[in-house]
């Protein structure tokens, strides 16, 4: 029999440095009077989100699933009073392995209740720099980013312009499906590179990519979502919104999510309708975001593989 591999793929200098990270994280919260809550890891509902997979398991003879994020769990503590938060623990995706991405990974989320999305993305510049060591932090549109490397409106751009983009600028074996996939396709191999050093902040995505931000018109009169992301070095690191608290227009999202797996083959598990309880008995006003620890931890220790960071990936756990 062969010999079994035991030991961890992060050396243990690595593994020192992440918990660093976690104490550093935390008394950084603390400073702030932000609560660190616990919310499941295991739940009877799956998340909708048709580009999110959900891990399925079985707890007492029915079927369960491994949180993809704590958002709902946080955003019902939220609606019952519990003020800003944050949760410091593992989160589960289906499918998700490489060099930047692990099934299981340590995610950071917070909520700030009465700020909006530009509020929070000052928080985040600030936790980024902190960590990093990177005073220079820059806020950027959406529109700005592709009019500045492609001189095209990704608001009002047609299908076909934004196809023609698509086959000029990258190579690819196949056609996208939509002008979403159209635009992520850009973002994720010809944006992201272009960023270069320093902390980016990328605000006012499409309507149509949402999730679950508000959407409110800019200041040109287009619909946005209310949304950013931050990014490192081309490297995604965050996502954060002004949170959608409608729970009619909630509901009509996740709809459009059953229909949409629907239509694509996808697998469709029970969403969330206690998240629509929430909002309906009224979570307040708040801005919330999700961060990746071993990716930040990779940044940090200047680390090229999410396994350097991670003491057992999947293939050893």
């Amino acid at each position: 029999m062969s010999e079994i591999n035991w030991q961890p793929t992060a050396s243990l200098e690595a593994l020192r440095r992440r918990a660093a990270l976690l104490a550093d994280i935390r008394h950084f919260f603390a400073a702030r009077n932000v609560l660190e809550a616990e919310v499941p890891l295991l739940s009877r509902r799956a998340t909708s989100d048709p580009h999110i997979e959900s891990i399925a398991a079985r707890c007492n003879g029915a079927d369960a699933w491994l949180a993809t994020s704590p958002e709902f769990g946080l955003k019902r503590l939220l609606a019952a009073g519990f003020g800003d938060c944050y949760s410091l623990g593992k989160a589960f995706r289906e499918g998700e392995c490489g060099g930047r991405h692990n099934p299981e990974f340590t995610m950071l989320e917070w909520y700030r209740c009465g700020w909006d999305d530009r509020r929070l993305m000052r928080e985040v510049g600030e936790l980024l720099g902190r960590v990093l060591g990177i005073d220079d932090v820059r806020t950027l549109s959406y529109r700005a980013l592709f009019q500045r490397e492609l001189q095209l409106d990704p608001h009002s751009a047609a299908e076909e312009e934004l196809l023609a983009c698509v086959r000029r600028e990258l190579e690819l074996s196949f056609e996208p499906a939509d002008r979403d996939e159209c635009l992520d396709l850009l973002m994720s191999h010809r944006l992201e590179p272009a960023m270069g050093g320093g902390i980016t902040l990328l605000y006012d995505f499409p309507a149509s990519q949402a999730a679950l931000a508000k959407v409110l018109d800019d200041d040109t009169g287009t619909p946005v979502a209310r949304r950013f992301e931050a990014y490192v070095g081309g490297m995604e690191l965050a996502n954060g919104y002004w949170e959608l608290t409608d729970a009619d227009e909630q509901r009509r999202r996740f709809g459009a999510d059953r229909h949409y797996r629907r239509d694509r083959g996808l697998a469709e598990r029970p969403f969330e309708e206690r998240l629509i309880g929430a909002l309906a008995a009224g979570m307040p006003e708040c801005a919330g975001v999700a961060l990746g620890v071993d990716r930040l931890l990779m940044l940090a220790g200047g680390y090229r593989r999410i396994d350097e960071v991670i003491a057992f990936p999947i293939e050893r756990a």
